[in-house]
Order: C-alpha cells, then structure tokens, then sequence
C-alpha cells in the first residue's frame, strides 16, 4: 500500500520494534550488572532494578503496539473460526472497536497517571520523576489506537513485507535459487 499515512505507521512501527528490542536488550545488560555488583563487588548498585523496570513498561506497551500491527498478539480463535463469515466480520469489527475503547482508556488515564506523578521522584533515581516510569501507558496506548484506525481504514497490515520478517528471507532465498 502507498498511502502516506501507511506509509508514515510503516516508520512507525519500524520504530516500535527497535525501542522494544532496545529494551530488551538494555534489560539483559543491566540486570546481569546488578546482580554481579551485589553478589561479586559487594556493594550493590541501586539503579538497576528501577532502569530494568522502566524498561520492561517501555517493551511493553510499545511492543504491545507492534504486536497488534502485526497480528501477533493472543487471539482466541476457535469460536470465531466457527462463525458464518458475515458474523466472523462482524467479531472483527467489534474487536476493533474494543481496542480503540482501550487504547483511548489507557491513553487518557495513562496521561493523567503520568501528570500526577511528575511530582515525586524515585528514592534509587532522585534525579528522575515517576511520571517518566508511567510514560509508556499512554504513548503505546496512542500508538496502538493509530494502528487500530490503520486497520479499520486499510485493513490488516500483517501479511505485508515490512511486518513479515520471514517472507522477506524466504523471498530473498527464492530469488538467489
């Protein structure tokens, strides 16, 4: 699809990807660091455990978001599957709907959460407010909500290129044989 606004949650959810898989990866280096600290050094680093926190919320909202875009969340199909067509689209439409209710509800009371703890500070970061820690809810949440209007509008983006990471190997070994 070549519309600007696909094109624009293209990028979008390309950045998704890279911000969870950066945490995840920051995560597996400082939680190891935190425990050798402790148990090797003997002093213990208190900045570790609420970074590895923080990050684990980032994963997962904006993982969350990309997960959706790309039809890889949990879904319980086998009722659905078993439906007229006409009732199946419908279900879709209704899951849709739901997500968008969602998406909105954690967005906006995420934000509120976030205002309201801007405030204080965490005891093991002085330096850094709560909020940042709440920042996650309602910016996946936003994400997420352009995802489900991407799919309302274009439909289903999991089966393109850009989401399948396995179809574009599988192409690029095709070619090559």
């Amino acid at each position: 699809m070549d519309h600007p606004f696909v094109r624009l949650m293209d990028r979008l959810y390309l950045a998704c990807i890279w911000v969870a898989g950066l945490s995840i990866l920051a995560m597996s280096l400082i939680i190891p660091w935190g425990v050798f600290s402790r148990y090797v050094l003997g002093t213990g680093s208190h900045w570790p455990e609420p970074i590895a926190i923080l990050l684990m919320v980032i994963f997962t909202f904006v993982g969350a978001a990309a997960s959706y875009r790309a039809g890889g969340h949990i879904a319980v199909a086998m009722l659905t599957e078993r439906l007229a067509p006409p009732l199946q689209k419908l279900c879709a439409h209704l899951v849709d709907l739901l997500m968008a209710g969602i998406s909105v509800f954690i967005a906006w009371y995420g934000t509120d959460l976030t205002l309201a703890m801007m405030a204080q500070t965490i005891a093991e970061l002085p330096w850094m407010p709560v909020g940042y820690t709440y920042l996650a809810l309602p910016v996946g949440s936003a994400i997420t909500l352009l995802f489900v209007i991407e799919r309302v509008v274009f439909g289903s983006q999991h089966r393109r290129p850009i989401v399948r990471f396995d179809e574009q190997s599988d192409e690029a070994a095709e070619g090559g044989a």
